[in-house]
């Protein structure tokens, strides 16, 4: 048997569990009969996003394959012209991975870019992406000449403009989010100019672009950080879940700890009680450095089916603790920095229409970790939401961007849940969610805005406090309104 890679040490290591687990596999997931269906329905001229929940209408879809240049700036600008015209949105997006329309125009324009044409400046450590590039797209040309991704999603599917603009963060160490290696871009403002933004030039509209939910600018192409491709080893140690934010930070701060990231427990029993945190060091014997393979390998597939089969399943749940906790640091091998990254998301997908995963993610200050535990602890257990994975990350501090998570360094918690898709499934997950924002907002945290839209104004008002300035400046750069999406109309929009 190989060696596990990131994929199955995260969720489990599932192909030494396959047979096993298939004899543990009765569920007691509760069945929320009696209730509407939410799933998706097929219907023309609409988009969804991850979520399976957010079908809207929209009026068109179009996709650019253009260069950054000429002919894509002109391109935007006609469809912002005929948009602003027929009095209709207009967003630019790439994946769509949110999961409440933060990348969907009501009965607008939908915009899809698709480019991959990058440019390497290996002498400054930097490349120049199109918005629409995916970071797949980018490890593959960045990997043949010893370089990776500062910082990225945890997935390559994702488009860079759009990680941008939601602001996501990876877990290298010891970065703040994706925009603190973005040098400069350049954008179509709503009226059509076409303006360079940067630190040093156009800096209100570049601080309010990282973060900013596309309703800034139409984002063309980005300068970003590149930093050397390495060859890691991982090492595991597990601890009392109180114990955890001490253990990170120490790790954080390790120079010698260029990757690091922690989980918890989440079976019922002893629900949050023990936390594993896993660093990376780099691998003294590094005379090879294997492509980052865009693909789920075997041991990744199967440890996909391994968390699916969690779903109402304690023992499986506990199971799966035992896997990473004791047999994934056995069989855990070295892997370079970029192939620890390039994982598609569909190996996380459920394949399962009753059901959907929503993502939550919480961002608390490293002294108020343990009131994070018991927060969980008091609010989830009560739900009828099946909780599959935390795991925790470092973001360093972002003093930048107007609607930042993080105005100090802080541990983000990103869980996973399993919710039925009924109507009683999604009123439930809206109660748990507010609950759980609402402890969060009081221990000094922060809740994460590209997710399900159950959080109250006030609430979204307490985590990002600078919310209404940006609508107000948003407001004067925009007066037509004209880029718009489900953040801004049923949050921002309302300031």
């Amino acid at each position: 048997m190989g060696k596990l890679g990131r994929r199955a040490v995260v969720f489990g290591a599932g192909a030494a569990a396959g047979v096993a687990g298939a004899r543990w596999l009765k569920s007691d997931v509760p069945v929320l009969a009696g209730t509407r269906p939410l799933g998706p329905q097929a219907a023309a001229n609409t988009l969804n996003d991850a979520s399976g929940l957010s079908q809207t209408p929209i009026a068109k879809h179009v996709i650019l394959t253009d260069d950054p240049g000429e002919s894509l700036v002109a391109a935007l600008r006609a469809e912002l012209k005929e948009a602003a015209q027929a009095g209709r949105p207009v967003n630019l997006g790439a994946a769509r991975h949110s999961m409440g329309g933060q990348a969907i125009p009501r009965d607008g324009t939908a915009i899809t870019h698709d480019n991959a044409r990058i440019t390497l400046d290996t002498a400054n450590r930097r490349y120049l992406a199109p918005a629409g590039a995916r970071w797949h797209q980018v490890i593959a040309q960045l990997d043949p000449v010893g370089a990776s991704p500062a910082v990225m999603q945890s997935n390559s599917d994702f488009g860079l403009a759009a990680t941008f603009s939601v602001n996501a963060h990876g877990w290298p160490v010891p970065y703040g989010p994706m925009g603190a290696t973005v040098h400069r871009l350049t954008m179509v403002l709503p009226d059509g100019e076409l303006v360079s933004a940067s630190r040093s030039e156009n800096a209100d509209l570049f601080a309010m672009a990282m973060g900013g939910y596309g309703l800034i600018g139409l984002i063309t192409e980005l300068e970003v950080d590149m930093v050397d491709n390495q060859r890691l080893l991982p090492s595991f140690t597990r601890m009392e879940a109180e114990a955890f934010a001490p253990a990170f930070r120490a790790a954080v701060d390790d120079p010698e700890v260029p990757m690091a990231y922690g989980r918890l427990n989440v079976g019922r029993e002893g629900f949050m009680s023990e936390a594993l945190l896993i660093t990376y060091r780099a691998d003294p014997d590094s005379t090879e450095m294997p492509p980052a393979a865009y693909a789920s390998g075997l041991t990744s597939r199967a440890a996909a089916r391994l968390y699916r089969w969690q779903l109402g399943n304690e023992r499986m749940k506990r199971f799966r603790w035992w896997t990473e906790a004791r047999f994934a640091p056995v069989m855990a091998g070295a892997a370079t920095r970029s192939a620890l990254m390039n994982e598609p998301v569909l190996t996380l997908d459920d394949r399962d229409e009753r059901r959907t995963d929503i993502l939550h993610e919480y961002f608390v200050p490293f002294e108020r970790f343990s009131d994070f535990l018991r927060v969980c602890r008091e609010v989830i257990p009560a739900s009828y939401q099946e909780f599959l994975n935390v795991t925790l990350r470092f973001v360093d501090s972002d003093a930048e961007s107007w609607l930042s998570y993080a105005r100090v360094p802080r541990i983000a918690a990103v869980m996973s849940f399993s919710q039925e898709m009924t109507e009683r499934g999604e009123a439930d997950m809206a109660r748990m969610t507010r609950a759980l924002i609402e402890g969060i907002n009081r221990i000094g945290g922060a809740y994460y805005l590209p997710y399900r839209p159950h959080a109250t104004l006030d609430q979204l008002q307490t985590a990002y406090p600078r919310a209404a300035e940006f609508a107000a400046r948003k407001r004067e750069i925009d007066p037509g309104l004209l880029l718009r999406n489900n953040l801004w109309d049923s949050y921002l929009g309302q300031l």
